[in-house]
């Protein structure tokens, strides 16, 4: 069964969007690389001064791998002002019969 990675930095989440909007280029290049290291969702989200990352991935392993070969993000996370190491989490879906969606 498939992982969630959840992935919190403190930072501007707006200049995460402005990265996104100024080279879309390199973001296409890194979910590229994600979905062929197995990546199955992907979304950002953000508050006042945090970013968050919430993915699906076949394993943790197949997110280690996709993270350890892409350097860029750490420049991208630096644009956005992130001032804290990223705290990643990984959650299992528990077997309970209530999903919706």
């Amino acid at each position: 069964m498939s992982v969630l990675m959840l992935l919190r930095v403190k930072g501007d989440a707006r200049k995460v969007e402005q990265f996104a909007a100024e080279d879309p280029a390199a973001m296409k290049s890194i979910i590229d690389r994600a979905k062929s290291n197995g990546l199955i969702r992907h979304r950002f989200f953000g508050t006042a001064d945090e970013v968050i990352v919430v993915d699906e991935w076949p394993d943790e392993a197949s997110f280690q791998r996709f993270f350890d070969a892409s350097p860029e993000i750490a420049d991208m996370m630096a644009k956005a002002g992130v001032t804290t190491p990223p705290d990643i989490t990984f959650a299992r879906q528990l077997d309970v019969d209530d999903a919706v969606g």
